[in-house]
């Protein structure tokens, strides 16, 4: 199958599938006037890297990932360092959560400490009129 229908089959456009190519995660065929040939497996194969995907890893960890990969969900055989590939990439989402929930405690902290100045506005007329006050958005980001 051409890409085109490979797109439509899987509801990935075309673009991405190329993208997969690019990335080495996908591998069609040529034809002898050069356009990709693409079988069912391949149509598994996006299957199996979108779901890898909506689980947060790289397409770089997902191409040491898919030789492991089997059916359309995937499930994952064990191959040779896919444990600890695994347990890399939750520490390194753990890592983030934790760091997102430092900064999310901090927000609403300043948010719930924040004095109403009497302005039902934004920032930029909290330091001014906002109209040819001398601050442009960054300054007043930066304030």
């Amino acid at each position: 199958m051409r890409i085109g229908e490979l797109a439509h089959l899987t509801g990935v456009s075309t673009r991405l599938l190329r993208y997969y190519e690019e990335q080495g995660l996908l591998r069609p065929d040529r034809t002898t006037v050069g356009y990709r040939e693409y079988g069912e497996e391949d149509t598994v194969r996006v299957w199996q890297i979108r779901s890898l995907l909506a689980a947060g890893l790289s397409t770089r960890v997902i191409g040491e990932l898919l030789p492991c990969a089997t059916g359309p969900a995937p499930v994952l055989a064990a191959c040779p360092d896919l444990l600890a590939t695994l347990r890399g990439e939750l520490a390194d989402l753990d890592a983030r959560i934790e760091e997102l929930t430092r900064s999310r405690r901090a927000l609403s902290h300043y948010l719930d400490t924040a004095h109403d100045s009497g302005f039902a506005t934004g920032p930029a007329v909290a330091h001014g009129s906002g109209h040819g006050s001398g601050h442009d958005a960054a300054e007043v980001r930066a304030a």
